[in-house]
């Protein structure tokens, strides 16, 4: 699933920045990196099954390896786990919607601290 409009898809920030306000909401990087690609996850374990709220992005200047990067936010997606064969994003998955909305509310919530930094 997309969260289309959220406003972090216009958003610029500094990585060094965005690798402290990120884990605030639960979203940790660890080695989800290449050069020009960032990517920020957070588990959910619900009853339902174990959920990925993803938020990416990647440089628009220079290059994650050297901690020195301008990041550009994609659309967040929020995708459901199947073991073994990985996260699924479609269309076709159904997501509770106590879920989504809770996802929305971070995104807000991280979208308006990330608004502070943005370059």
């Amino acid at each position: 699933m997309k969260f289309d409009n959220t406003g972090l898809e216009k958003l610029k920030a500094d990585l060094n920045r965005l690798d402290v306000i990120l884990p605030k909401y639960g979203l940790e990087r660890h080695e989800q990196w290449d050069y020009d690609r960032v990517t920020y996850d957070r588990k959910f374990n619900l009853k339902e099954g174990v959920y990925y709220l993803r938020v990416q992005g990647f440089t628009v200047e220079g290059d994650v390896g050297s901690h020195k990067a301008v990041i550009q936010f994609v659309e967040p997606l929020l995708g459901k786990h199947y073991y073994p064969h990985g996260v699924e994003y479609g269309e076709g998955e159904h997501f509770p919607k106590s879920l989504v909305s809770q996802c929305e509310k971070l995104l807000k919530d991280l979208k308006d601290e990330v608004e502070q930094v943005a370059l």
